[in-house]
């Protein structure tokens, strides 16, 4: 009687009353229906997808990026059934839609939040042109394993990093507002720990410790729920021995009951089905039940739920008061984007698709992804002015495919600009521009093509050689046992090192890979990832000085793949290995005594350090960290940690740096890392300029979870570092005392 009254004095319902009122309408099938998300027919609507439309048995469509068909779909949804429910519309909108920015691994060396807000700001709004009003993104897998093919969707191996950028693109997604235009629903993926599966492989399986679990992997996804994103999705994976879309201690205990997340949650592509192919369940019907009772609001691409959740209602197995629970939040959701009021889509209503401005941003955003790795004798920048000719080469330098990267629907390779195309741009009234591919593909193992790009590169000043992956090599599905530089690449290198002429080497790829064996031939490595639309011009005005690298590793670079996983959050252990206590091949003599082999945690065949470390990045300038202090260093509990540092430019261009602060608990209830990263800045210096960076802190932020998986900050002894990668060695000790 109250929501009566209130409509006859024209006061506006709430959201929950809404939906409400809403599920009090619907019959057990029409619930079924919007937990059911189906494949559309990319560019037409099949007969059984309308049918089952129109009997309100589909919630969410997705894979049609076609506003016209999008629009008929709604208009299906809305005019033809009998409560009038708008569609859910998803879509794989990873790294860009038209426009594509560089691989989030890529994205993800930027370490520049707003800069990522802003990519995917302008995929929001591109995509929202298209009918689009949900992505699965972000990924925010912690992930320390490069040979897993989805690193490259990842933003990297540090959770304090993963969270920050994960939160940023949540931000651009999602807008202020999810009703506003241009601003689509955002998705945490894959809950959880699906980039520990064992082996680097693909749908593997996951044993992760519930304590490494919380201080690790949970981090992003507990940093998301509380910044509101929109949707969660389930992990292919088990995890301890429970796949994921059936793990009720996950999904329920932990997602919903302690984080009090209210949003929708999704199941992977046939997650759900898969259940009883893990062995978990007998059948789809096991399946659909163990996942509703674990708490997966909509199923994905199968029809599990369709076909069996009316049954389990009707045995007692499944709750309804469960399914109105869920459905309720597949109904706040399209409340929240306001699709009730405006279901329809308007191309004219939103900026050109790859217009100049989002390609600036595409531009920019792959110039602060590269990350300079090595410049021997500052070869870069090049100066054209002291040069007359210049060759490009390799299999990538003029491939506008293969540079968009995994992950890409919707991007057109013709808006692409190459490596050998914005060197002519730029260069090419200067310069003689001459190219050759050396190889037929990244994975070709003939050598044929090397005489010409030999010949090339001996007439020439300089060359740049762009190598890596083709884009298919990294991705779902796609993981490697071997990282190396694949096919003949290393050799194509090594001939072309053997020409005495400045070798400057571009890696494209969607990982890190093992490129130990061609760091000595090149003077310069500029490391692209896979930089998305604009990565030509972008790498171009790197390699000419019109812009200095300023892109850092989200990610530790192995030097082999037996090191893998390396990263540099580890854990001490009682014998930690030093450049003291660790041996080499060549130290070893004939028959050496078992205990006489440096007794640490180490490889005996090769190098224990990194080839490159986490946060490592080189600039065309140098900078000196000096002056690190605190005006306090005893901290009582509850109070504010305060770390300062000096960073001076030394060198003679304009830089900017990712300033980093790491800290190490040294005593902890559970053992903790020798570094975490708490805190970064990102601050441009002209040459001989230098300025005061200052990092603050909460105690709260230095909290773990110990031995009875409760979060807290545990007072004691700490050291902090300021410098510009997981190396540092500008340190402080402090301590943090409990004044109760």
């Amino acid at each position: 009687m109250a929501i009566q009254n209130d409509r006859e004095f024209g006061i506006p319902q709430s959201t929950e009353e809404k939906v409400s009122e809403l599920i009090q309408r619907m019959n057990l099938d029409e619930k079924i229906g919007q937990m059911s998300q189906l494949q559309a027919g990319c560019g037409h609507i099949p007969d059984h997808l309308a049918d089952d439309i129109r009997h309100g048995r589909v919630g969410s469509v997705l894979n049609e990026v076609n506003v016209d068909v999008v629009n008929e779909l709604q208009r299906i949804s809305i005019e033809e059934t009998r409560l009038g429910i708008p569609l859910l519309i998803g879509r794989d909108v990873i790294h860009g839609f038209k426009t594509v920015f560089p691989i989030p691994l890529g994205l993800a060396a930027s370490w520049d939040p707003q800069l990522i807000k802003q990519t995917c700001r302008i995929s929001a709004q591109e995509a929202a042109s298209c009918g689009v009003n949900w992505t699965f993104a972000p990924m925010i897998d912690i992930s320390r394993d490069p040979r897993w093919g989805r690193v490259a969707e990842s933003l990297g191996e540090d959770p304090y990093l993963c969270a920050t950028l994960g939160a940023a693109m949540v931000d651009g997604f999602q807008g202020d507002k999810l009703s506003e235009k241009g601003a689509i629903a955002a998705c945490a993926k894959h809950f959880a720990a699906y980039g520990a599966a064992e082996a680097g492989k693909d749908y593997n399986t996951v044993n992760v410790p519930e304590n490494e679990l919380r201080n690790v992997y949970l981090r992003p996804f507990k940093k998301l729920a509380d910044s509101g994103v929109a949707s969660f999705m389930t992990a292919f994976c088990d995890l301890n021995g429970v796949p994921a879309t059936g793990n009720s201690w996950l999904l329920d205990d932990v997602l919903r009951k302690e984080w009090d997340y209210r949003g929708l949650l999704v199941s992977d592509w046939d997650s759900v089905i898969e259940l009883s192919v893990h062995g978990f369940t007998h059948n789809d019907k096991e399946s659909a039940c163990e996942a509703v009772n674990a708490g997966v609001d909509m199923e994905m691409a199968s029809r599990s739920y369709k076909h069996h959740l009316q049954q389990l209602v009707d045995e007692g197995r499944v709750d309804l008061p469960q399914i109105d629970r869920m459905v309720a939040r597949i109904l706040t959701l399209k409340f929240d984007l306001g699709l009730f009021d405006n279901p329809y889509t308007s191309a004219a209503d939103y900026p050109a698709l790859v217009n100049v401005d989002h390609l600036e941003v595409a531009q920019q955003s792959a110039a602060k992804s590269c990350v300079l790795l090595k410049n021997d004798n500052q070869v870069l920048p090049l100066n054209a002015d002291q040069m007359s000719s210049i060759a490009v080469i390799g299999p990538l330098a003029d491939d506008d495919y293969e540079q968009l990267g995994t992950w890409v629907f919707d991007g057109d390779p013709h808006h692409s600009v190459t490596c050998k195309a914005a060197i002519e741009r730029l260069v090419g009234d200067k310069l003689d521009v001459r190219y050759c591919k050396g190889l037929q593909t990244t994975r070709s193992e003939s050598c044929e093509q090397f005489s010409e790009a030999l010949e090339l590169a001996a007439q020439c000043d300089a060359t740049v050689v762009v190598v890596g992956e083709e884009s298919f090599m990294s991705g779902e599905a796609h993981s490697r046992a071997s990282i190396d530089l694949p096919g003949q690449q290393v050799a194509l290198i090594d001939a072309l090192a053997k020409e005495g002429k400045p070798l400057i080497v571009v890696v494209m790829a969607g990982r890190p890979l093992t490129i130990e064996n061609i760091l000595d031939k090149a003077d310069s490595i500029l490391y692209a990832w896979h930089p998305g639309t604009m990565g030509g011009p972008a790498i171009a005005d790197l390699l000419f000085g019109f812009q200095a690298p300023s892109g850092k590793l989200p990610v530790t670079f192995p030097r082999a793949v037996g090191q893998i996983p390396i990263y540099y959050a580890h854990k001490n252990t009682g014998r930690p290995v030093s450049d003291v206590n660790c041996l080499s091949m060549a130290d070893i003599p004939e028959r050496p005594e078992q205990t006489s082999l440096g007794m640490a945690s180490f490889h005996l065949d090769v190098n224990y350090r990194p080839l490159f470390p986490f946060g490592y990045g080189l600039s065309y300038t140098c900078f000196e960290y000096s002056g690190i202090r605190m005006a306090r260093q005893q901290v009582a509990l509850g109070g504010q940690v305060e770390i300062v540092a000096d960073i001076k430019n030394t060198g003679h261009c304009a830089g900017e740096e990712v300033v980093q602060l790491y800290i190490r608990d040294l005593v902890g209830s559970v053992t903790r890392p020798v570094k975490e990263l708490k805190g970064f800045q990102r601050v441009l210096l002209q040459p001989g300029e230098q300025k005061t960076i200052t990092f603050t802190l909460h105690t709260d932020e230095l909290a773990f979870y110990g031995r009875d998986m409760q979060l807290n900050t545990e007072p004691g002894s700490f050291q902090a570092w300021v410098g510009g990668d997981s190396d540092a060695r500008l340190m402080i000790d402090f301590d943090i005392y409990d004044d109760e």
